[in-house]
């Protein structure tokens, strides 16, 4: 089974930066393909925001483009998201996410077969 554990996170003024991290283990984790990171406001959809391809190529959303930076140690299964500039837009539950599926590769995408358990970004004005 595979687990992702995520840390960081909190609360912010904006203007501010925060940190994600995520953690994967599990039996077939090595089979990861793509990494990301998804947020969801309070009735807003689910949002793909940031991913990164298990080559290096990444995929960033234009509403967090130029602001954050996803990255990745393979040799410690991990990922980041640096986060930067925070706006209260930015506020939502964010979650690290992985697939195994090609098309993860083709686009951002915001559904993921894998997901961490959640962390609150919140950021005020």
């Amino acid at each position: 089974q595979v687990q992702l554990v995520q840390s960081g996170g909190g609360s912010v003024q904006a203007g501010g930066s925060l940190r994600l991290s995520c953690v994967i283990s599990g039996d077939t984790y090595d089979r990861r393909l793509c990494s990301g990171w998804v947020r969801q406001a309070p009735g807003k959809e689910r949002e793909g925001i940031a991913a990164i391809l298990r080559g290096g190529g990444t995929y960033v959303a234009d509403s967090v483009k130029g602001r954050f930076t996803v990255s990745q140690d393979n040799a410690q299964n991990t990922w980041m998201l640096e986060m930067e500039n925070l706006k209260p837009e930015d506020t939502a539950l964010y979650y690290c996410a992985a697939d195994w599926r090609p098309g993860c590769r083709d686009r951002l995408i915001r559904e993921y077969p894998w997901l961490g358990q959640g962390t609150q970004v919140t950021v005020s004005s």
